[in-house]
């Protein structure tokens, strides 16, 4: 169902009756003149109303009276079915032509035997130009298309460089009001006729109706705009400017609105001659802009190259990043296993930084020392304890400076005795960062102990009784 064969846009002649038209990624390598030459190509290969899909960073250039752009992000077109397609297409095969060749091609032409003439298609063409109203069609730009009838009372070719657009070549007094139902035509989608409308032609003044009109069909020429223009005969005029004036001297308010009314226009006179300068300055500026297209399209290889670049480092760090997360479940490991240990050997543990504040403690410390989670950050000293050990800081600012452990057997208030341990907190760097103190309860070793030493108390004491008695009882024997 598929076809494959190469393809030389600027060595072999086109294919044709295409519906759809994929160049991605080829137009950045070609000059600006080559891509001229290739646009008309594609709009003779598609059909009408084809599509052309290009790369991100291409556009059609100055071919906008070939192809429409499409809404979206996607650089997709729409061809137009325009006059220029009448055109000859200069094809690859001509590429490479001198001008010579060209001008002898277009006066072969010219000798070639002229087509029978179509009778239907004259008299139509006569009864358009006789009986049919002046009209043209432009783009939602105002680019003329195509003129019917006779234009020249309202249209005029402007002084300079060519331009086939309708608001440049509007004679006096048409441009303004034309230019405001044009846009709002176009902006609403509607229809917008204007009334008796002065229009300057010659050194006279000629009232004309003028209806613009968006096209919707047929398909080919949806988008563009059809401009009517209709003569209004004089007599109705005049009759209609005296009631207007009858009207105007017998309603005050009316005038001054009158007045107000035609400030405004002034205003707006002066607007739109700022709009026409700013619309030169903007064609300037997308002449320049298209230059830096040019330049933004060999930018975009190059970011295309450090795209590739920075997908490689995303992968070195994700392998970086997939090395770290083991590492930290290895060390959520070891941390759990740490805190078993702890808790599994039943003493009660209290770690010190440098300062002497409060970095982490065991649950058995905080039977001893009345220590919370919110303590952390506190100094020990400010820590309520029921230890009768009151140089227990100054103890640990000794190991600190020592680095010498220090071991006490020290009681409770609620008679209990515990073994308290200082030692220096030491990182794997071997630096000295706190101290770490433990509390072995003694209570049970203290308790035998003092038992011990009263039992041996008494021990004694029978002892020398007895000996008191034997002595007494040998003494008597004698």
């Amino acid at each position: 169902m598929i076809i494959f064969a190469p393809q030389n846009l600027v060595m072999h002649p086109p294919f044709t009756k295409l519906d759809f038209v994929t160049c991605r990624n080829l137009l950045i390598y070609l000059d600006a003149e080559l891509q001229k030459k290739i646009m008309p190509l594609f709009h003779y290969s598609l059909n009408s109303g084809g599509i052309l899909l290009l790369g991100s960073a291409e556009t059609i250039g100055t071919a906008t009276d070939l192809f429409t752009s499409l809404e979206g992000k996607a650089r997709i077109y729409r061809r137009l079915d325009t006059t220029r397609q009448a055109n000859l297409v200069e094809f690859p095969s001509s590429f490479s032509h001198t001008q010579s060749d060209k001008v002898a091609a277009s006066s072969a032409q010219s000798v070639a035997t002229p087509p029978a003439p179509n009778l239907q298609s004259l008299a139509d063409q006569l009864l358009l130009q006789r009986h049919s109203p002046a009209a043209v069609l432009v783009t939602n730009e105002g680019d003329i298309l195509y003129v019917n009838g006779k234009t020249g009372k309202y249209l005029e070719p402007a002084a300079g460089k060519a331009n086939w657009n309708l608001f440049a070549m509007s004679r006096e007094g048409l441009g303004n009001a034309l230019s405001e139902a044009f846009h709002k035509a176009v902006r609403q989608k509607i229809v917008v006729t204007l009334r008796n409308v002065k229009v300057g032609t010659d050194g006279d003044t000629q009232v004309v109706d003028i209806t613009v009109q968006p096209v919707t069909s047929p398909e080919a020429l949806r988008g563009m705009v059809m401009v009517v223009f209709t003569d209004v005969a004089k007599q109705s005029v005049t009759k209609a400017v005296r009631s207007s004036e009858r009207a105007t001297m017998h309603n005050d308010r009316v005038t001054a609105m009158a007045q107000e009314l035609q400030q405004a226009h002034k205003d707006l006179q002066v607007t739109r001659d700022e709009m026409q300068t700013s619309q030169e300055e903007l064609k300037s500026t997308n002449e320049e802009l298209q230059s830096m297209n040019e330049e933004l399209q060999s930018t975009n290889e190059e970011l295309t190259t450090s795209k590739e670049e920075m997908q490689s480092m995303n992968e070195e760090l994700q392998t970086v990043n997939h090395e770290l997360q083991a590492k930290m479940d290895e060390l959520s490991q070891t941390s759990n296993d740490m805190k078993n240990l702890l808790e599994s050997t039943d003493i009660a543990t209290l770690f010190l930084d440098d300062a002497l504040l409060v970095r982490r403690f065991t649950t058995q410390t905080a039977k001893i020392i009345k220590l919370i989670p919110g303590d952390v950050g506190r100094p020990i000293t400010d820590i309520v304890t029921s230890l009768d050990y009151p140089k227990l800081a100054n103890d640990a600012k000794q190991v600190l400076k020592t680095l010498a452990f220090i071991e006490k057997q020290v009681s409770a208030r609620d008679k209990r005795w515990f073994t308290v341990r200082i030692m220096p907190y030491r990182t794997h760097e071997n630096r000295i960062d706190g101290v770490v103190i433990t509390f072995a309860d003694i209570t049970v070793a203290k308790n035998l102990e003092a038992a011990l030493r009263k039992a041996q108390s008494d021990l004694e004491k029978r002892f020398t009784n007895q000996t008191a008695e034997l002595g007494k009882a040998r003494k008597k024997a004698r």
